[in-house]
């Protein structure tokens, strides 16, 4: 038996009210955002005392296997210009006007390093639909499992640095990016990068000792010597320079929920490319609203269909069957 145009309009009408409680989930408040490990190691990156000399780079391509990056137009010998699935960390130049003066925003200059923040809360590990990128429980750095990864490159578009990086000339691609050496740390060694400095702009250490560690040299008097840890931060070998000027910030101590690499610069930071971003991290507000729209929607969907049975049974003049 054909349904009529009113029955018809019933059906629609009492789908439609359904669909509408469907769409409208429970209101979706932020969870509470990932506390950082006790344990959690991390490195303090300071600009001001950065001299360009790559030597992170380079450490860092031969203790994670890289091979060379041909990025420039007439293929200079690993000379990359950006992150890329064959570079994992890179030494960024800012400079202002005439650039003479080192750490200065105006007429000055900043070495700037780039590379995998580690975060307390990371956005790429809430977008990552199969947990191929996780938390090491005892270091907290961020660690990539090749053997779950679906190649669905979520955590390029939810990193708010643009750190993760894809293998696109790859037969089997992966998602590439630097790890803290994680491969190191687990047996007993920290991140080449931090090695190799040797200038002590980059330090190696538990996270709350490097948090003291930027705080000290923030309050140092600007004009005087002052010694400044090689390699890791409970080093007794320093090297003695001289103080210049701060910003009075240390970038991922809060930022996004903070990280587990934290920096000082002479420059805003904003100036040496890293992103202004907000105390909260991205990760809970945006988990927390994928969340709840599935809860809101999987039960009424399921029901959806009985209820439209039940609608047309009760508009038509015989059962069905």
């Amino acid at each position: 038996m054909g349904i009529s145009r009113r029955d018809f309009l019933k059906v629609s009408a009492g789908g439609g009210l359904l669909l509408a409680s469907a769409l409208s989930p429970w209101p979706a408040q932020a969870r509470e955002p990932r506390a950082r490990l006790p344990e959690a190691v991390g490195i303090l990156y300071d600009a001001t005392v950065c001299i360009g000399c790559k030597a992170c780079m380079a450490a860092c391509k031969e203790y994670n296997n890289l091979p060379p990056d041909l990025s420039t137009p007439d293929s200079i010998w690993d000379n990359p210009v950006d992150l890329s699935a064959k570079t994992y960390n890179i030494v960024k130049l800012y400079q202002n006007g005439t650039g003479q003066v080192k750490d200065r925003e105006i007429d000055g200059y900043s070495f700037i390093r780039r590379f995998c923040m580690n975060c307390v809360d990371p956005a790429c590990i809430s977008a990552c639909p199969v947990s191929a990128l996780t938390k090491d429980p005892n270091t907290g750095a961020v660690v990539y499992n090749k053997d779950y990864c679906i190649g669905c490159r979520y955590c390029q578009v939810a990193c708010p640095y643009n750190i993760p990086k894809f293998q696109w000339d790859q037969a089997f691609p992966q998602i590439k990016k630097c790890q803290l050496c994680s491969h190191r740390l687990a047996r007993g060694d920290y991140p080449a990068c931090c090695e190799f400095c040797p200038n002590a702009a980059s330090i190696f250490g538990n996270v709350q000792d490097l948090r003291k560690e930027a705080r000290r040299r923030l309050s140092l008097k600007v004009g005087t010597v002052a010694p400044y840890p090689l390699h890791r931060v409970d080093s007794r070998e320093v090297r003695h320079r001289l103080v210049t000027p701060y910003q009075n910030y240390i970038y991922g101590e809060k930022d996004g929920g903070g990280t587990q690499v934290l920096m000082l610069a002479g420059v805003p930071f904003t100036k040496l490319g890293l992103p202004a971003l907000p105390e909260e991290s991205t990760a809970s507000a945006s988990e927390t609203l994928m969340h709840t729209l599935y809860k809101g929607m999987i039960v009424p969907y399921v029901v959806l269909g009985g209820l439209f049975y039940l609608v047309y049974k009760n508009t038509t003049k015989q059962d069905l069957p």
